[in-house]
């Protein structure tokens, strides 16, 4: 390829953004303050996965990978690393955590290798967390990849069910302590019992095999979808839909449904 470029010319390039004779907004960056580009840019590359189109994703890759290549930058103007340091950093870290790949360890199956890993990483740790199992779960997380992380963590430390019978119990006992703070009518106990009974969703769908987070990304996928047809079909004939009963919306919405089943 004629006009193939490199890591190193993408390095090249945020240095010259940032430079004497660069960029002024760029210039002005701070860490703080590309952080939203970060988030964002990393949103754009799940997006592009969801719908599977290669060009979208190749596209998003270079914007998250420019992100951290900024950021790097920044770290190496204030003397404390730069891009190459963050590139030996990762790779000496898989190798670390790779021990039945790069040494003579031993491990039988999938979950053999995720409790290696977790084990490795608290021997990593030099610092107060060290022997805590839920540590190193970041707090910025949506709050259902969170909870799936932090279920993991405890399901390798030894703290998980038996079997998925167990955990819809527990879903239907934190749906019945939901009820009761209803009845009750306590606004704290009641947000404290829908938290319980998310959580323990989260748990069935993680002891399931089921990443919660994009289960429920497609379910609300679905819900525009059936939602918009049948505000289409509402608006094609003339009305609002403040102005159609819900048994109408219901028969609509029914209509989608099998559309969706084919």
């Amino acid at each position: 390829m004629k006009n193939k470029k490199t890591l190193e010319d993408l390095i090249a390039l945020a240095a010259r953004l940032r430079g004497d004779k660069g960029c002024q907004w760029d210039k002005e960056q701070t860490r703080e303050s590309i952080k939203p580009y970060l988030v964002e840019e990393t949103y754009e590359v799940l997006e592009a996965i969801d719908h599977k189109d290669p060009e979208k994703i190749k596209e998003e890759l270079g914007d998250l990978l420019f992100q951290i290549i900024f950021h790097a930058r920044i770290s190496e103007e204030r003397g404390e690393f730069g891009i190459y340091d963050v590139i030996g950093g990762i790779c000496s870290k898989l190798v670390r955590r790779h021990p039945h790949v790069f040494e003579d360890a031993k491990v039988k199956g999938t979950k053999d290798i995720l409790r290696q890993w977790e084990e490795i990483k608290r021997s990593e740790r030099e610092d107060k967390h060290k022997n805590k199992a839920l540590h190193g779960v970041p707090p910025h997380l949506p709050g259902l990849v969170r909870a799936q992380r932090l279920q993991e963590k405890a399901a390798r430390a030894g703290f998980n069910w038996d079997d998925a019978n167990e955990i819809l119990a527990k879903i239907q006992e934190e749906m019945e302590e939901l009820l009761k703070a209803l009845n009750q009518g306590d606004p704290a106990a009641i947000q404290n019992e829908i938290g319980d009974l998310l959580f323990a969703v989260v748990n069935f769908s993680r002891f399931m095999g089921v990443h919660a987070e994009e289960a429920l990304k497609t379910t609300i996928k679905r819900f525009i979808s059936r939602f918009e047809y049948m505000e289409e079909k509402i608006i094609s004939g003339g009305r609002e839909l403040k102005n159609v009963s819900l048994k109408e919306m219901d028969r609509y919405w029914d209509e989608a449904k099998e559309i969706e089943r084919g």
